[in-house]
């Protein structure tokens, strides 16, 4: 585009030559003739003329002034308004706040999420994304239908160990209510310095109660890049959102496990928000044949482009591609990718759902403009937007797997009653403790088992869930939740299948 705008400036600065040798007067003519000469003395009057205003207007007193408005008639019911405020509002009006309120509802007027203008505080926020760490609780969110949803928590983030999941909705932030705002204030509000913390009410799911969440912030580090290789030489890399250097990361990763022997990959998309959409391309590429479409890109005019696979290095083995709710837009685009050029299988749940393209223009003042430009299109030409990537395989996480954050400042103890009671002895009863019937009532079944829990993990044994306890349950959960993930166990099973029916034919 660069490139473009610098040759239509150098065309117009020929047009400019040209036209200007035009008029040069030629000069083989040595002689003037009368009508000449009155035109000469008609041209000087106007050229005086000119300088004359020329000299009033940007000498050091500008004596008249000369304004030649520029105006277009789809604002001007802007401007009248504008007018009528500044001249007869019962005080002063804040220019730049008006102005950016102004900006504010034309991005509103479009109803995309996704397009938003920032102001330079909320710019510099955003901005902090694309840099190596940021300060906050780690998580993707979105403004949906006037609410401010999680899209997904960053791997080991304080949000993913607090318990905040993809498809929650943040009420309120510190006591104060954010619906209505957009994602970039509301990101102001979340965010803050290291060791700080701020609590969240969150709603989850057809749920109409709220649960307070409290987060302190850290410092967050954007590593997107986890891998690690087995006996069975399967991968299974997971890529937590689509940076600058992604792609150079997962590089290295493959090349390392290539050399250990690596025989297939997993590809681990889940709780992934997306990113860079040449990032994601140029991960495809490792994987789909040259020649092949990778995705479509369509703007508003025109037919959709098509990106396809190019030369370098090219990965030739199964594919196995894991998504669910959390994985959205870059992560969307790679799984179709491989499903539909490259013959993977994807296991999970279904994606979330986000099939637009966005560009961000960046004004003098420091703030931003970020809108859609265009959307994506698989390589067979499906839009998922709003509706997601289905999985090959469906598999369900298990019910333990979502259960509601328990507040470590809250004391759980014999005779309490509450819906927190409830999911201490869900999680409990998942790590193996008996507790009796699983309900609300801390009884004596609950007390005995948290006492059991607290002795193995060499805990003070009080029977009651609060502080280092919570977090211990919360933490043996977590790792129960890795180690028996079923999404995993089922793209191991189908690239191992895969492996013994390759051996099979060539045994034969």
């Amino acid at each position: 585009m660069d490139e473009q705008n610098q040759q239509n400036n150098e065309q117009k600065e020929t047009n400019v030559q040209e036209r200007d040798e035009q008029v040069k007067p030629a000069k083989k003519y040595l002689s003037i003739k009368p009508f000449t000469f009155i035109m000469l003395m008609f041209l000087t009057i106007l050229l005086t003329a000119g300088l004359t205003i020329f000299a009033l207007t940007f000498g050091d007193e500008k004596v008249v002034e000369v304004s030649v408005p520029v105006e277009r008639e789809e604002f001007s019911k802007l401007y009248d308004a504008y007018d009528e405020l500044k001249e007869k509002y019962y005080v002063d009006i804040d220019d730049e706040k008006v102005v950016f309120g102004a900006i504010n509802g034309m991005f509103e007027a479009l109803d995309d999420p996704y397009s938003d203008f920032m102001n330079k505080e909320e710019a510099d926020q955003f901005n902090a994304d694309l840099s190596s760490s940021f300060q906050g609780i780690g998580a993707e969110i979105q403004e949906r239908n006037g609410n401010i949803v999680v899209v997904s928590p960053i791997k080991n983030s304080p949000a993913e160990k607090a318990g905040l999941l993809p498809e929650d909705v943040i009420l309120l932030v510190d006591g104060k209510s954010i619906q209505g705002m957009s994602a970039s204030e509301a990101v102001l509000l979340i965010r803050g310095e290291k060791g700080t913390p701020v609590t969240l009410t969150i709603q989850r799911g057809d749920s109409d109660e709220t649960m307070e969440i409290k987060i302190v912030r850290d410092e967050i580090p954007v590593e997107t890049v986890y891998g690690e290789m087995g006996d069975d030489k399967i991968a299974h890399i997971q890529i937590t959102s689509f940076s600058e250097k992604t792609y150079e990361d997962l590089e290295k990763l493959l090349v390392q496990y290539d050399q250990e022997g690596m025989k297939s990959v997993i590809l681990d998309v889940r709780q992934n928000p997306g990113g860079f959409l040449t990032s994601a391309i140029d991960i495809a590429n490792l994987f789909v044949g040259e020649g092949k479409p990778i995705v479509q890109v369509q703007s508003r005019e025109g037919k959709p482009e098509v990106m396809v696979a190019e030369g370098g290095k090219k990965y030739n083995i199964p594919v196995v591609v894991l998504i669910d709710n959390g994985s959205a837009s870059a992560s969307e685009i790679l799984a179709g990718a491989l499903r539909e050029s490259a013959g993977a299988k994807i296991v999970g749940l279904t994606s979330f759902g986000k099939g637009t393209v966005q560009t961000v223009s960046y004004l003098p003042d420091g703030s931003n403009l970020k809108f859609t430009t265009g959307k994506w299109l698989t390589p067979d030409g499906n839009w998922i937007n709003e509706k997601g990537i289905k999985p090959d395989i469906e598999v369900k996480y298990p019910e333990y797997a979502t259960l509601p954050f328990i507040n470590p400042e809250t004391e759980l103890s014999k005779g309490t009653t509450s819906p927190a009671v409830n999911a201490a002895e869900q999680m409990l009863d998942a790590l193996g403790y008996d507790v009796g019937k699983v309900d609300t009532e801390f009884d004596d079944s609950t007390v005995a088992a948290v006492k059991s829990f607290q002795a193995d993990h060499n805990l003070e044994q009080t029977g009651s869930i609060a502080g280092e306890t919570t977090y211990e349950i919360m933490d043996a959960l977590r790792e129960k939740i890795d180690k028996d993930d079923p999404q995993i166990k089922k793209a191991t099973e189908l690239l191992t299948k895969n492996a013994d029916t390759e051996q099979e034919k060539k045994a034969e």
